[in-house]
This record gives C-alpha cells, sequence and structure tokens, in this order.
C-alpha cells in the first residue's frame, strides 16, 4: 500500500498558498495531534468535509478516541489542518516514540500526506485516502474489533475474577478457579487447555507460584490481593492495552524487508523472516527493568564464533570489583589493556556465537550458557544484550541461508574468535508488544513488564493502568 499519491498540477494549484502549520503531532500527555510540514488551503466541498467529520467522528476504530483533534473547522484552511493532524496520527501515529523513549531507531514510515491530502481532495475521495493510511494487515483489524469490543464496558461490570477478603489456599474449592486457571493459562504460566473444576490442584498452585516469583512476592501459591491484582485485568485495562499496540504498529514502516529478526521484548521471543515468511520463531532473554533492551532497528552483519567478551566498566565496577584473582581464574577471565576480557569456552558468558549488530548502543543477539532461563515465562533477565535459545541452532540456519555454512564450520573448528562477515546484512527490529495473538486468531493481552504501556497510554489521553513489572535482579554478569 502506498500512502502517497500523484503530485504535480494538481498539488501545485492545491498548494500554492501555504501557511505555516505543522503536521509533527503535539507529545503532550492530551495527545492533540498537529500536522508536519506546511501547507495551503485546499479545494474542500461539502463531500469532502463531511468524510472528514466521518472518519475522526469513527476514531475510535484505531483506539484513538481520547485523542482530540479539535474542534469542527469554520474554514478551508482549518479543515486542511486538521484532516493532515488525523492524516499523521493513521499513518505515522498519533505519538512520537522518539520523545517518549531515550532510544528509538526503528524504522518508520514518512509520506507525503500534502500530496495525499491535494490528491484526494481533486477526486474528492477524502474517506478513501484516509482509510488506506493506517496499517492495512489482518491483525491491525482484529486489534481494532477487540478495542471497540472492549473499550466502554457495561456499568454493571466486574471483575473477572472477584476480590474477597479471603485468599485461596492450595487444595481448595472455589468458584473462581476456573477463571484463574484461564488466565494463567493466558499468561504463560500454565500450558495447554486449563484444567475444569473449582479445585485449587497442584498444577495451578506451581503455575502461581511461578508468577508470583517473577514478580517479587513471596511464592507461596496462596492467591490473594497481588496475586489477583495480576491475573485480574478489567476490559479498560485490556482496551487501553489495545489502543497501545494499534499505536505502535501505525510507528511503523509499511513495508518492513522481507528477510529480518524481529524482536518482541515484552514477549521475550525472535521471529525469523525468510522471503517474506516466517521461518522460525524461539525465546530469547532481554534486559531486565531498568537495564530495558532498548526499541532498535539494526542489522546483523557478521557472525562471531568463539567469541571473547569485553566486561563493560558497568559491570566490571558493580559485580566484579573485589573478587580476586580467583574468580578472573575461574571464569576464564584475563587483564588486557586495562578491560577484564572473558576468553572463548563454555564458560563466556557471550555463549559460543554472537550476532554482531551496527548500533550505537552496543546491543546484539548471542548465546549463553545460563540456559536454564529460556525456562523461564518471564525473561527480562539479561544487562540488555539478546541472548538466543539455542543460539547455535541459528547461526547455522543464518549461516545456511546466506550461503557462508562451510566457513562458518571452520571459524568455529578454530576455537579462537573468529568472525564470519554476511554477504548482506540483516535488518533486525527490537519491537515491544504486549498484546499477542493466539491460535484463534484474537488478540491476548500479556504482561508489561518494563512498563512501557503507561507513557503511550498517556500521551494517547487514556488514564494510568496497572504498573506491574517483573523483579529485577539479573541471574547472572552477562551482557
Amino acid at each position: 500500500m502506498s500512502v502517497q499519491s500523484r503530485s504535480g498540477s494538481i498539488v501545485v494549484a492545491l498548494l500554492l498558498s501555504a501557511c505555516n502549520v505543522e503536521v509533527a503531532q503535539d507529545r503532550n500527555a492530551s495527545a492533540t495531534a498537529t500536522p508536519q510540514a506546511p501547507v495551503a488551503q485546499a479545494g474542500w466541498t461539502s463531500k469532502t468535509t463531511d468524510q472528514l467529520r466521518t472518519a475522526i467522528d469513527g476514531r475510535a476504530a484505531h483506539g484513538l478516541d481520547h485523542v482530540d483533534f479539535g474542534p469542527p473547522p469554520a474554514d478551508d484552511r482549518q479543515r486542511t489542518e486538521q484532516a493532515l493532524r488525523y492524516a499523521a496520527a493513521l499513518a505515522q501515529g498519533a505519538t512520537d516514540p522518539t520523545k517518549l523513549y531515550d532510544i528509538y531507531t526503528v524504522p518508520r514510515p514518512h509520506p507525503d500526506l500534502k500530496a495525499g491530502l491535494a490528491a484526494a481532495l481533486h477526486n474528492g475521495d477524502l474517506a478513501g485516502w484516509l482509510n488506506g493510511l493506517a496499517p492495512q494487515d489482518a491483525n491491525y483489524a482484529r486489534l481494532s474489533a477487540a478495542y471497540l469490543k472492549r473499550r466502554q464496558p457495561a456499568p454493571e461490570s466486574t471483575p473477572d475474577i472477584a476480590v474477597t477478603d479471603q485468599p485461596v489456599k492450595p487444595g481448595a474449592n472455589d468458584p473462581r478457579i476456573p477463571a484463574v486457571a484461564h488466565e494463567l493459562v493466558v499468561l504463560g504460566y500454565l500450558d495447554g487447555a486449563p484444567p475444569s473444576g473449582s479445585i485449587y490442584a497442584p498444577p495451578l498452585v506451581d503455575a502461581v507460584r511461578r508468577m508470583q516469583a517473577d514478580y517479587g512476592m513471596k511464592p507461596d501459591g496462596i492467591i490473594g490481593a497481588e496475586a489477583l491484582a495480576i491475573l485480574n485485568m478489567s476490559d479498560a485495562d485490556r482496551a487501553r492495552a489495545i489502543a497501545v499496540a494499534m499505536e505502535r504498529l501505525r510507528w511503523l514502516d509499511r513495508n518492513p524487508p522481507k528477510t529480518r529478526i524481529d524482536v518482541n521484548l515484552a514477549a521475550a521471543r525472535l521471529t525469523y523472516w525468510r522471503d517474506g515468511a516466517i521461518v522460525d520463531s524461539r525465546k530469547v532473554v532481554v534486559g531486565e527493568p531498568d537495564r530495558e533492551t532498548p526499541q532498535l532497528g539494526s542489522p546483523v552483519f557478521r557472525l562471531v564464533a568463539n567469541p571473547t567478551w569485553t566486561v563493560p566498566r558497568s559491570i566490571q565496577q558493580k559485580e566484579i570489583a573485589g573478587k580476586g584473582q580467583g574468580y578472573l581464574r575461574a571464569n576464564n577471565m584475563v587483564w588486557k589493556d586495562g578491560w577484564i576480557v572473558q576468553q572463548p569456552g563454555p564458560k563466556n558468558s557471550l555463549g559460543l556465537v554472537k550476532f554482531d549488530m551496527l548500533n550505537d548502543q552496543a546491543i546484539y543477539l548471542h548465546d549463553t550458557p545460563a540456559k536454564a532461563l529460556f525456562g523461564m515465562v518471564q525473561r527480562q533477565r539479561s544487562h540488555g544484550c539478546v541472548r538466543v535459545d539455542d543460539a547455535l541452532g541459528f547461526a547455522e540456519m543464518i549461516a545456511t541461508d546466506e550461503g557462508v555454512l562451510d566457513a562458518w564450520h571452520q571459524a568455529r573448528a578454530t576455537g579462537k574468535e573468529t568472525f564470519v562477515k554476511l554477504p548482506r546484512q540483516i535488518p533486525v527490529r527490537m519491537l515491544y508488544q504486549t498484546v499477542l495473538f493466539g491460535d484463534d486468531g484474537e488478540p491476548i493481552v500479556r504482561n508489561d513488564p518494563y512498563g512501557w504501556d503507561d507513557r503511550v497510554g498517556a500521551a494517547l489521553g487514556f488514564k494510568a493502568g496497572k504498573a506491574l513489572r517483573v523483579q529485577k535482579g539479573a541471574a547472572d554478569i552477562g551482557p
């Protein structure tokens, strides 16, 4: 889909009297959007004016019903400004991720909205142009339908799991247990279909204990107010998360590279796309809260066999200083030019392969000797880099697909740090999506481990939601 339209004489005629109105969105908490480029009064008609009013009145379909696009315009100039504000929100997002986050380098769309509006007015089809600006994929449509369903819960609605003064203890018979089991499946703590019946049985207790441990609670398996706060998400909470998910999709380039690697930091999962199709998906471990992996667009340009690891100063000073030579020897570490360097081998914190990436944040994909972390549900456990489950298998896949398998095998056989350059760089997108899709295609709202939904939701005009974050504390010193 293209959000650009023809230019030429039509655009010139419509944009001669340019006024200095910016389409770049206002980034304050009210999320009032504003234009991004000089625009002129255009040839509006009663038909296109009605189309603009109808489009903005229906903005809830995009989760934008809390965003103020201004009062009804009184003249053509104001109509042009409002149309561009709304178009920018659909085409690029009503918020700016580079202002919401310290680091955001994922490629974004940059349509020529002035030219698009000019052509739409000339053709008398403003509605068609606006409808084509938002993402057109099936997932966005599912999010839209789910948002419209949940955004205005019935006044008599109550939480799915009633909160009472009596906690649910292991072995208890409680009518809330089926709802508890369902949420444990949604959150990933219980595999398969939830068990039937109202008995709080051992499999459910174990799942609750794992959830409690992730959130820093006492893992006693007792379902009290704190545990219910995680399990019990209201329709309003879900609607807010879905609106945020739609906004994040609007931030993204509509035509991403057909061969790429996407990492969902919220779900701690990697997806490998090859020639437009998903060919692999696997678990990863990403940065823990307060050491979050940033949202980057950054390519893998080479494989590193038997990598060394130069310990960053922050880890060196906070976690290694004072441990002595015995610790360094036990972990195959040496001093080199004033830095602690871990030598290649099975104990190396990067494991046996590193996927080198081009970015200024020293973020990359790598192997790890800490395999047990992949068995956890909340895998926000690293110092910021991305650890890949079965990283050697993934490297083998990449090397095969890129035609460097022999070179990769030779590099591994050296036992020393050896670099294998890829014939073409593979783009990587570090994304953050707290809404996933079940096997039936329906949106499932998962955890917000970094609490990053809050700032987007606030910028879209939503009230603050629950800020339930996973417990901090990296499991090891690795990156």
